[in-house]
């Protein structure tokens, strides 16, 4: 496993929040190799530290991966200071604590990714990656020839270049289009802000695959678990790319 910050190894086991696994730590009520720890930040590795608290040792918990279609009108974060609905309502029924993985706006739904593996997560969130997302999106106004190869292309934002688009066209007119965009960045509401580029407002958006992960029949609020070879496969997808960004020996 990777190492993680000890504070948040403890809540992810269902000792307590993060702010008060903090709270126990600075006490010093917290154990690593039979050595009190009191150092914010402090990183362990739960399949090798020995980690105890209240008498117990600290186990990590069973890594759990699922799929949920999320609703629109539902914030991607575990709290919302608003009060809004968040992702989290509709994993209460799993025992472990399970987080979003990446973000899926306020007003998209469609397939997210939520576990309690952080180095999965770093995986499919991480920029060096490249993990394909693929959205159903309507848009209205005109997108032309023109504008669909500079789309292809990549397109300019305020964090860089997105990489090539690709863009399936499954119907268009001279006042909106239906099409299906695969991107690679992940950037914050990148399609939507992609098609603003042009002019073009995005009225719908639902995620349908991540890497090799497709959303299906799933109904809309519906979380699955998603099955080991799910995961292995998810995992080497990531491989996979990154083998292909691997510079040849000269």
């Amino acid at each position: 496993m990777v190492a993680e910050r000890l504070h948040k190894v403890l809540a992810n086991s269902g000792i307590a929040s993060r702010r008060s696994c903090e709270q126990l730590i600075a006490a010093g009520q917290v154990t690593v190799d039979g050595e009190v720890v009191t150092e914010m930040g402090f990183k362990v590795d739960p399949a090798k530290n020995k980690i105890m608290f209240g008498g117990q040792r600290v186990k990590p918990p069973r890594p759990v991966t699922l799929i949920l279609n999320k609703p629109k009108k539902v914030v991607t974060t575990t709290k919302d200071e608003a009060g809004r609905r968040t992702v989290m309502q509709y994993v209460q029924h799993i025992p472990e604590r399970v987080y979003p993985v990446g973000r899926l706006d306020w007003e998209s739904e469609g397939l997210l990714v939520m576990t309690n593996d952080g180095e999965l997560a770093n995986l499919l969130t991480h920029p060096r990656y490249g993990v394909a997302r693929t959205y159903h999106v309507v848009v209205k106004g005109e997108l032309t020839p023109a504008v669909l190869e500079k789309m292809q292309r990549g397109v300019w934002l305020s964090e860089g270049k997105t990489g090539p688009i690709k863009i399936l066209i499954k119907k268009r007119d001279r006042e909106s289009a239906i099409v299906e965009v695969t991107v690679h960045e992940g950037m914050n509401r990148e399609v939507r802000r992609v098609f603003a580029r042009f002019g073009l407002k995005v009225k719908h958006l639902k995620r349908l695959r991540v890497g090799p992960l497709a959303l299906g029949h799933l109904s809309s609020g519906a979380v699955r678990l998603l099955s080991p070879q799910e995961v292995e496969s998810l995992r080497a997808s990531v491989k996979l790319r990154e083998d292909r960004h691997v510079p040849s020996s000269p």
